[in-house]
């Protein structure tokens, strides 16, 4: 039988498909970390199932994350999004994700890529965290706290040390499965 973490909602498929074949997985594709990175900043204050189930929706009105279109969209371009139904219309989160692409383009030409700017904080190599439970594993560390501030000095916004914690554990930067997972 498989088993596993704890948090994954057996009777969502989204919710099982992204533990199964994302969630973890050590991710180096600068497209893939910037759609991640939103996806997290959308979560602020609201369930992963909703952001898993809006997925689709948030890349079709984001250009699919194609960086360079999204720095470049009007207030317009984000005032229509918020009369989207289908995505999160929360002004602050749908102007942060212009922001974060402007923010996301300036670490890519100061550092070559958004993977090696942001997997150089764990020396390129992943944080395998001994976890038995997932409500035992941390929503912030001091790692998280340090990027936090770093992402923000960049322009980064929404990126507070709960969310940038998620973002290291859904990218592969930290590996908080739970010891007993088949994905472990």
């Amino acid at each position: 039988m498989t088993k596993r973490c704890g948090w994954v909602k057996m009777n969502n498929p989204l919710y099982v498909a992204y533990h199964d074949e994302e969630w973890g997985k050590p991710l180096h594709d600068d497209w893939k970390l910037f759609e991640l990175l939103c996806m997290e900043t959308y979560q602020a204050g609201l369930s992963w199932e909703t952001i898993l189930n809006k997925r689709q929706a948030f890349r079709e009105a984001f250009h699919f994350y194609d960086v360079q279109k999204i720095a470049q969209m009007t207030d317009a371009d984000l005032d229509r999004l918020l009369d989207n139904p289908d995505i999160i219309r929360n002004k602050m989160k749908i102007y942060a994700t212009r922001a974060n692409a402007q923010a996301f383009l300036a670490v890519q030409k100061q550092f070559g890529s958004f993977n090696d700017y942001i997997w150089s904080f764990v020396d390129f190599k992943t944080i395998d965290n001994e976890i038995l439970n997932y409500k035992e594993a941390p929503t912030k560390t001091e790692l998280s706290e340090t990027m936090s501030k770093v992402l923000k000095k960049q322009g980064f916004k929404f990126v507070g040390p709960v969310c940038v914690y998620s973002f290291l554990e859904a990218a592969g930067l930290i590996n908080d499965h739970e010891n007993d997972c088949d994905w472990k």
